[in-house]
């Protein structure tokens, strides 16, 4: 089992940055590849990032060139650098770990975190 717990979301100005942070605790953090996804309301949890066990790096299109990914394996932690933001980044931000190759799709994912709120506004 692996435990995920996000934080750092919050109220932003479009713009403006935040950085989430993502605290994994259980089985061994390496053998993990960790992912961030969003959700919005009445839409469908998307894919933002993902990292894997070897930092192999990987971004949604919407994504790119604003946000950054990376891990601390010394410390079982994964973050999510968000700068440029724009209201349409407003979502629940989750943090998950697969032991999967595949990255891209949420059912690669077996561990979730609880997610944290990102309000962009305008």
């Amino acid at each position: 089992q692996v435990q995920l717990v996000e934080s750092g979301g919050g109220l932003v100005q479009a713009g403006g940055s935040l950085r989430l942070s993502c605290a994994a605790s259980g089985r061994t953090f390496t053998s993990y590849g960790m992912g961030w996804f969003r959700q919005a309301p009445g839409k469908e949890r998307d894919f933002v990032c993902a990292i894997s066990r070897g930092g192999n790096i990987y971004y949604a299109d919407s994504a790119k060139g604003r946000f950054t990914i990376s891990r601390d394996n010394a410390e079982n932690m994964v973050y999510l650098q968000m700068s440029s933001l724009k209201p349409e980044d407003t979502a629940v931000y989750y943090c998950a770990a697969t032991a999967r190759s595949s990255l891209f799709g949420r059912q690669s994912y077996d561990y979730w975190g609880q997610g944290t709120q990102v309000t962009v506004s305008s």
